[in-house]
């Protein structure tokens, strides 16, 4: 059966609902969410929708911006985040660094939200012709796995190229001056690069990776703070629906937060899911092949069980 964006959507708080709480005990009455540039996080923020839920629990809201997963995920393993957003490699990396971490929720594959990309007049026109070549990306972000894949997809190693570990506003200016020969990059710097430096897509995630997103946790937080958790979800699948709704509208709303015109939005909207749910076997399964990929490929420094991560719904 196939189910919509917007069932996906709306379907949602029922099922954390139905599925009971998480154990609560009385802790700081402050939420502190960490978010990118561009996502659901940003028009939650935007709307004040969570700062109403949770107010009347008697919550404050922080909100901290960070330039990729990764790094917000540092501040989340150094007690400095409750909730963080991002995609299925760096959570891989935080539970392998510390104990803190916790998965809560996941929005649906988007695997034509992340790409590699070469320059409008490159020759490189297969993933086998990056042999010997320099790509940009975020290290231990979610197309560090789609690199990996891609190169395995084209009887490629991962030491046949030369990664260059750059995050997004540094990666766009050496792409531009061709300091490196791709770039693998995710929505909306990848709608952007293609509008406005013509870049090509050699290989998006179709048939490699999911491209889930995560709605991740501090354990702790999560464990002591059930209520703000299933608001917290709630307010998500909310705007997730009026996302699927309105994409015309949600990307009107985003472009003068982000900066990013309207029309790279609108392309960036229509690649991604929108929606969550409780984490399911199969995203676990998921999520172990991404650790242990890494893990065979020494960048991971220790094995890590992601199924210990999830966090326990009663």
């Amino acid at each position: 059966m196939t189910i919509s964006r917007r069932q996906f959507a709306l379907g949602v708080a029922g099922a954390f609902a139905a599925a009971g709480t998480l154990p609560a005990f009385a802790q700081s009455k402050e939420i502190r969410v960490g978010f990118q540039k561009y996502g659901t996080l940003v028009l939650l923020k935007g709307k004040g929708l969570l700062e109403d839920k949770l107010g009347k629990l008697g919550y404050s809201v922080t909100w901290s911006e960070f330039a990729a997963g990764p790094q917000m995920l540092e501040a989340l393993n150094a007690g400095a985040l409750d909730i963080a957003q991002t995609g299925e490699a760096p959570p891989i990396f935080a539970q392998a660094a510390g104990p803190r971490l916790s998965y809560l929720a996941f929005e649906p594959p988007a695997p034509k939200g992340e790409a590699i990309l070469v320059h409008a007049d490159s020759p490189i026109a297969s993933v086998a012709d990056l042999k010997g070549k320099k790509i940009a990306l975020n290290k231990g972000s979610n197309v560090h796995y789609l690199l990996v894949k891609a190169l395995e997809s084209a009887g490629l190693a991962y030491e046949d190229v030369e990664t260059v570990f750059l995050p997004p506003a540094d990666a766009r200016p050496a792409f531009e001056t061709k300091a490196v020969d791709a770039w693998a990059i995710w929505d909306p710097f990848l709608a952007s690069a293609e509008s406005a430096l013509g870049a090509k897509v050699l290989a998006n995630a179709e048939g490699l990776a999911p491209n889930y997103q995560f709605y991740l946790g501090d354990r702790s937080f999560l464990e002591g703070n059930a209520d703000a958790a299933k608001e917290l979800i709630a307010a998500i699948a909310e705007v997730g629906a009026w996302i699927t709704s309105n994409p015309d509208a949600a990307a009107a709303e985003l472009s003068p937060t982000t900066g990013i015109p309207e029309e790279v939005l609108k392309s960036a909207i229509s690649r991604q899911s929108f929606g969550v749910a409780p984490i399911n076997d199969q995203v676990v399964a998921d999520q172990q092949a991404v650790a242990d990929t890494f893990l065979k490929l020494g960048l991971l420094p220790n094995p890590v069980t992601v199924a210990d991560a999830v966090a326990k719904i009663s």
